[in-house]
């Protein structure tokens, strides 16, 4: 059996499609040399999903995702047996029912843990799940390791997959938890990041339009009091919306549109409570030029 504790030989760097920081790529590199997992925040749409991705594809391993939902179980991730369709073949008289292990159907973990290289495991949105969720998770993460009863298999990772996972910040973690970790949090991108990103995406956008989108959807973000203040991603949508209309980038910059509702809005504000709040403010500002 290979050693899952390997010195990792590789590095990642970010890649033509994933604009990493440099703090984002030293935390994936560190947590890499470290054998931690890489517990990644911030807010939805930073492309937390996405780093697991591009570190998979940067290095040329194989990805491996578990999206976690309110009802997800650590079992789960381990393994699950099929009680009910061993009853029902041994109702029907089949005889694989002798042989249990046609029963059990592994989980991502012990994919990984099996694979014959190693692999990029994203465990998304963790914070989605049970409070004792990440609690039940620590000692396979750690050790690398589980018992499998129903077959009396003790499954050991050939190699140590490197672990993301994302949260989104909706509740808090266990401490025993974040001490197996090392965490990085993805601020939100200032305008000289979120330029590189742009280009990334539409790298021949007209830079007048671009520059007026960008002024428009930064006020947006730090309008007082909104309640969802619009991601990278709906800024992303948003500029697409604008390219594929042929918005003018002088209707962003006129004196009556800096006084209403920016055009195609509803990529940017997503409830009619953020819609109405800059209706008002909007109209404040009008008031007062």
């Amino acid at each position: 059996m290979n050693n899952p504790d390997q010195t990792p030989t590789h590095r990642f760097s970010g890649s033509e499609q994933y604009v990493a920081t440099d703090d984002l790529q030293l935390a994936v590199n560190a947590a890499m040399i470290l054998q931690k997992p890489l517990l990644i925040k911030g807010e939805p749409g930073t492309g937390k999903t996405m780093l697991a991705e591009e570190v998979a594809n940067s290095l040329g391993l194989p990805l491996l995702q578990w999206h976690i939902k309110s009802s997800t179980k650590a079992q789960q991730g381990l393994y699950e047996y099929d009680a009910v369709s061993r009853l029902k073949d041994s109702q029907l008289g089949d005889a694989k029912v002798h042989e249990i292990s046609n029963y059990i159907v592994k989980g991502v973990l012990w994919q990984a843990f099996e694979a014959n290289q190693q692999t990029v495991l994203l465990i998304d949105e963790i914070d989605k799940a049970d409070i004792e969720f990440p609690n039940d998770l620590l000692r396979e993460i750690d050790k690398m390791e589980f018992y499998v009863y129903e077959t009396r298999q003790l499954i050991q990772a050939k190699f140590r997959p490197i672990v993301i996972i994302t949260s989104n910040n909706e509740k808090e973690l266990p401490d025993a938890f974040l001490r197996r970790c090392f965490f990085h949090y993805i601020a939100f991108p200032d305008a000289v990041t979120m330029l590189k990103i742009v280009d990334v995406h539409y790298p021949n956008i007209k830079k007048d339009l671009l520059s007026a989108a960008l002024r428009i959807f930064y006020e947006v973000r730090n309008m007082p009091g909104i309640k969802k203040k619009p991601s990278t991603s709906e800024f992303i949508d948003w500029l697409k919306l604008l390219m594929a209309d042929d918005i003018p980038s002088e209707l962003l910059q006129s004196k009556e549109q800096m006084s209403s509702i920016p055009p195609l809005q509803g990529a940017l504000l997503k409830n009619e409570q953020d819609i109405r709040l800059f209706e008002r403010l909007m109209m404040m500002n009008k008031n007062h030029r």
